[in-house]
């Protein structure tokens, strides 16, 4: 596994229940402020392997990104019940509910 691949598996595993984190977010603290792409792509493929909360991932205006509704749904209540307020149209808080780690990317 690649050295940011390897990083963004350790955030994305250490955001705690019922607290979000953005596509961007994780990947500037991986090492690449550009690469949410990226961690959309490691999430994709790598998040029923690594057994990631693949659900606490959003993007940066507080949006489920997900447009297959399934899995949209999924999504919704997955995040609901650790607790995180989610509009019926998929919307977060992030004033709220984004989590903010100090020293994740070591």
């Amino acid at each position: 596994m690649k050295p940011f691949t390897e990083r963004a598996v350790h955030i994305i595993r250490h955001i705690p229940e019922g607290k979000v984190m953005t596509y961007g977010q994780i990947a500037a603290l991986a090492g690449s402020p550009r690469g949410a792409r990226q961690i959309v792509r490691i999430l994709h493929a790598m998040s029923k392997k690594h057994r990631l909360p693949w659900h606490r991932v959003i993007n940066a205006s507080g949006q489920i990104s997900l447009q297959e509704e399934e899995f949209r749904m999924t999504q919704i209540l997955l995040l609901r019940g650790e607790g995180v307020v989610v509009t019926d149209s998929g919307s977060v808080d992030l004033r709220i509910y984004q989590y903010h780690p100090d020293h994740l990317a070591e």
